[in-house]
């Protein structure tokens, strides 16, 4: 038998009760409680750097930071407005705004703050709140009703829990420095790849415009609202920076055959080119264009057709020396851009085709690690999650105790 169930068998053998978060405030174990309106002009008025707590249900709910603070105690807030979420807070200096709820312990002879706080979080998954159904005190006094264990059981599940959660947040640690090794190591060999001081063959490296070594086309314009779900297919400039990797060999959107007909086109091979993006950043993102049928491409793209390694290239516009070249010519507004004539003046270097193969196949390589870890890295955390949430609510669900 485990610590907890001896516990259990000791102190409350025949079940635990069950309380409302109203009955215990009415028996004032607790206090629960709104925030402050705080807003962004309080906080460049006051600076400082004690957090304050709002309605979001990421980043730990932090607003902002505060030149005062309203709180240097233990509590459990939520957020009312963004869906009810709870978090606990440790003693330390911060404020809580309006749109955010706080409950404080009265009593911690007869409850543990987090073990409250793990209880109901628990019970918060299921839960809906939102605009209408807001997570007021006055709301969630009724909607959550919770065991309330012996002191010491308390304490054993509290340290249970603690446990499973630092080790939860040391293996995502670990993930994601992993996936951030594997795209600094190929970040670095793609740019040490293109870098002028560097060269793989041993013949001379040449450096060329690109205009001289190919083609460039621009595209011709067609709205989101064109888009369909089948057709003929397209490529939206911003698709090319938020869906696709190197090589495409189908699009995720699609066009009509009569407007497709009277716009442009990429074919088999050829590099398709972000010509525009929020960020300098954005721009010359690309991805070569391997599918079976032509591909209409949108007017803030361009389409680089040459006899060098589509991919070589592809991988080229992603690296320091191309947006080093490129910073210069780059005309920012409401977006940052750049012409096609600009693009032209891009140095390129020129290595010979097997060094192109080479270096293209090499990065590809380290770009599928890259990739395999994004995507497995989240389904880890997750499983990890619903194993931890599994765990809890196991260790929060008690023999209920009958009434004599």
């Amino acid at each position: 038998m485990s610590r907890i169930d001896d516990l259990i068998q000791e102190l409350c053998p025949d079940g635990v009760e069950t309380y409302s978060l109203g009955k215990i405030e009415d028996e004032k174990l607790i206090k629960l409680g709104r925030g402050e309106v705080i807003s962004k002009t309080d906080l460049a008025y006051f600076p400082g750097n004690f957090p304050v707590y709002s309605s979001s249900a990421s980043a730990q709910g932090e607003f902002g930071r505060y030149g005062k603070y309203m709180f240097d105690d233990e509590r459990i807030t939520w957020s009312i407005d963004g869906g009810g979420k709870f978090f606990y807070r440790p003693e330390h200096l911060y404020s809580v705004t309006n749109v955010s709820g706080w409950l404080k312990v009265l009593d911690s002879s007869r409850i543990m703050p987090k073990y409250l706080f793990y209880a109901l979080i628990s019970l918060w998954s299921t839960k809906t709140y939102n605009y209408t159904v807001k997570a007021h005190p006055s709301v969630i006094r009724n909607d959550y009703t919770l065991p309330l264990p012996p002191i010491e059981v308390q304490r054993e599940i509290v340290s249970i829990l603690d446990k499973f959660t630092e080790l939860e947040a040391e293996l995502e640690a670990e993930l994601e420095a992993e996936l951030e090794a594997r795209k600094k190591q190929f970040t670095h060999y793609r740019d040490s790849y293109y870098a002028i001081s560097t060269n793989v063959s041993k013949e001379p490296l040449e450096l060329v415009a690109l205009s001289e070594i190919g083609s460039l086309r621009r595209g011709r314009r067609f709205v989101k609202d064109d888009i369909r779900s089948s057709g003929v297919s397209c490529i939206h400039y911003g698709e090319i920076y938020t869906k696709y990797g190197t090589v495409a060999h189908e699009s995720f959107s699609f066009l009509d055959e009569e407007l497709a007909s009277k716009l442009r086109r990429a074919k088999y091979g050829d590099v398709i080119i972000a010509s525009a993006g929020e960020t300098v950043e954005d721009i010359g993102k690309s991805v070569v264009w391997y599918g079976e049928n032509d591909v209409v491409i949108h007017d803030a793209c361009y389409v680089f057709t040459s006899d060098l390694d589509p991919k070589y290239c592809a991988y080229f516009f992603q690296s320091a020396n191309f947006k080093n070249q490129i910073r210069k010519f780059i005309a920012t507004s409401k977006v940052s851009a750049i012409s096609l004539d600009n693009l032209g003046k891009v140095m390129v270097p020129v290595v010979p085709l097997a060094d192109q193969i080479f270096i293209s196949s090499t990065l590809n390589k380290l770009e599928n690690l890259v990739l395999s870890a994004e995507s497995g890295i989240p389904a880890e955390i997750a499983a990890r999650r619903k194993q931890y949430e599994y765990y809890r609510d196991k260790l929060l669900t008690f023999k209920e105790l009958k009434s004599a």
